[in-house]
């Protein structure tokens, strides 16, 4: 029997219904005031998606190329957050230099490269067929 009272293992109930929901967008909304406040990376890319999102409502034809194109930007600005997360956890570990810290924040780094390169393509294409259309 344990006699010790631990209040970091104590179990917390979960929430349900719209207690859950308000909790979700309050606990978002702070995520999305650091970021706001202290991501470089993610204000430039929330930048160009609130200036890509409504060339998409011009640019796209069909419901299939708006999705794609929102979604694309969308996708970079996720993978952006998560590996925001990802550093968050590495820096709360330890700020001393590890091989796998480093591999960690790597691998974050990669996927918002590979969201970017996925921007490129689904914008390339979509604005290209556009223009060889038009012309």
């Amino acid at each position: 029997m344990n006699t010790t009272d631990d209040s970091s293992t104590k179990i917390v109930p979960k929430r349900r219904g719209i207690e859950r929901l308000l909790f979700t967008l309050v606990n978002s909304g702070r995520a999305l005031r650091y970021l706001l406040r202290n991501e470089a990376a993610f204000q430039q890319e929330l930048a160009l998606a609130c200036v890509l999102i409504p060339v998409a409502i011009f640019l796209s034809t069909t419901a299939v190329e708006f999705a794609l194109l929102v979604g694309s930007v969308i996708a970079v600005l996720v993978v952006e957050v998560l590996n925001t997360a990802i550093e968050v956890v590495i820096n709360r570990i330890g700020l001393e230099s590890n091989t796998l810290s480093g591999l960690a924040k790597d691998l974050g780094s990669a996927a918002v490269t590979l969201a970017l390169i996925l921007w490129a393509v689904v914008w390339g294409s979509i604005v290209s067929s556009y223009w060889i259309t038009r012309v």
